[in-house]
């Protein structure tokens, strides 16, 4: 029996050992693979960790074998070394690659010019940041010509940066404010000028308001807070009437302006239109003047018609004409009792009046003074004696001219008592008008006409009130 053969591997030795080294080869490289795997996650977990932890989680970690590269955005230069300072404690720092980003840096804003300008009894001071470029001795020189007597405190500092848009005309704008007003502080930036100043009236306010948005510079904006004080109003005067013309204030005043928005609902709920202008001012009686006046209003507008005057703490509420007697006592009680207790009403049921205007016709007597447009003063009428006429034509030249008034009064001495105040108080209202006439008579005063001042009707309405006392009709 034959034997087998020897297998042909063991007549090839040189083909068996390659297969053993390739096999070994195979092998070491799948070793290596696999620790190079292992050591790039270990790495990249305990990076990722460690960032994360830092507050620094918005870098990226990528590995290549041993090498750690690390990618993003950093927020600054600062965050940027400290990311690689975080992978270089969990590795070794030779192995971390940096390809990190750092944004440009932004370029630096030039800082906001201003100056604040102080003008009082003490002299002129400034202080602020202003351009290098900006001549500190002219702005000074321009400053000591506004009051050469008083001391300059300049506290600038500059900055070398250009000039913003609007600088120039705004401080030229400033210096002309500091020059007009004599108590200002006023604020100058490029692109606004804010100034706060106290005026002595409300004309003063108004003319130095009108002044400077005239002269304000194109492109700057124009920031005033002007104030003046509250007028003293005496007497603390308000008429409101009802006639065929409707309802309106004659003479409207106020102590605060909740009180004038109470006192104007009252005059709207009556059938006043549009929003009427009531004064703010000092010299109330009462704190109770807002419901005190709309009492009365609400009284007035149940008659019917007629007018209520409010001159301090007296009370007028005269009826229309006509107006049914049992109507009338009702209304009047019933306001007396609601009324507050300073106030004290005087409540007049009158006659129907008829005026003339001529001061000849028969009936009541009459005295007539009339104003052209021209300024031209015609008195007519009675007067009681030959001195109440000489008084009352002095008091009308004082007022009109001594050219300007002529004169044809004739005198009656069985006039009532009181005429001659009635007749002055007269003049002086028609001293409120361009042109128009008044005609007293007994139970009433009448003044028509025509004025450019929208607060002559109060101004009057203040006038008559104080001279001809309570439970006047006018």
């Amino acid at each position: 029996m034959r034997l087998p053969q020897t297998s042909s591997l063991r007549n090839r030795p040189h083909l068996l050992t390659g297969i053993v080294f390739a096999a070994a080869i195979v092998l070491a490289v799948l070793v290596a693979w696999s620790a190079m795997t292992a050591i790039e996650t270990l790495s990249k977990n305990a990076i990722d960790r460690a960032l994360l932890l830092e507050g620094a989680d918005w870098a990226k970690v990528d590995t290549n074998g041993l090498q750690v590269v690390l990618t993003g955005t950093a927020p600054d230069e600062t965050g940027r070394f400290r990311a690689l300072s975080i992978a270089g404690s969990e590795v070794d720092s030779g192995r971390v690659i940096d390809r990190m980003e750092v944004p440009a840096a932004e370029a630096i804003k030039p800082p906001e010019f201003s100056i604040e300008m102080l003008r009082n009894e003490a002299g002129i001071s400034m202080i602020g940041l202003v351009p290098t470029s900006t001549d500190r001795k002219a702005l000074a020189a321009q400053i000591h010509k506004v009051d050469p007597t008083k001391e300059i405190t300049d506290l600038l500092e500059t900055a070398d940066y250009p000039e913003p848009e609007n600088w120039q005309p705004a401080l030229k704008f400033a210096l002309d404010a500091v020059e007009l007003l004599p108590r200002p502080k006023i604020s100058v930036r490029a692109a606004r000028v804010a100034i706060e100043a106290i005026a002595d009236s409300a004309a003063q306010k108004a003319g130095w308001e009108k002044t400077l948005r005239h002269e304000a510079p194109g492109g700057v904006r124009i920031a005033l807070d002007i104030t003046a004080p509250r007028p003293v109003i005496t007497p603390f005067t308000l008429r409101f009437t009802i006639d065929g013309d409707g309802a309106r204030f004659d003479a409207c005043t106020a102590s605060t302006e909740e009180g004038k928005l109470e006192i104007v609902a009252a005059g709207i709920a009556a059938g006043v239109r549009g929003q009427p202008d009531c004064t703010i001012g000092l010299g109330v009686p009462s704190p109770d003047w807002p419901r005190a006046v709309s009492l009365g209003i609400a009284a007035l507008h149940d008659l019917g018609g007629g007018s209520l005057t409010f001159s301090d703490a007296d009370v007028t509420l005269v009826a229309a004409a006509g107006t049914p007697q049992d109507s009338f006592e009702r209304i009047v009680g019933e306001l007396e009792t609601e009324l507050p207790d300073v106030f004290s009403l005087h409540a007049v049921l009158p006659d129907p009046v008829s005026i003339s205007g001529t001061g000849e016709a028969a009936g009541p007597p009459e005295f007539v003074a009339t104003l052209s447009p021209e300024g031209l003063v015609q008195l007519r009428g009675r007067v009681a004696d030959e001195q109440e006429r000489t008084i009352v034509e002095s008091v009308a030249r004082a007022r009109f001219g001594t050219e300007k008034v002529y004169s044809a009064m004739r005198l009656d001495p069985e006039l009532p008592r009181g005429w001659s105040v009635r007749t002055l108080a007269a003049l002086e209202a028609l001293s409120q008008l361009a042109n128009g006439s008044v005609v007293v008579q007994p139970l009433v005063v009448d003044v028509r006409g025509a004025t450019g001042d929208k607060n002559a009707s109060a101004e009057i309405s203040r006038v008559l009130s104080e001279k001809l006392g309570e439970a006047e009709d006018f």
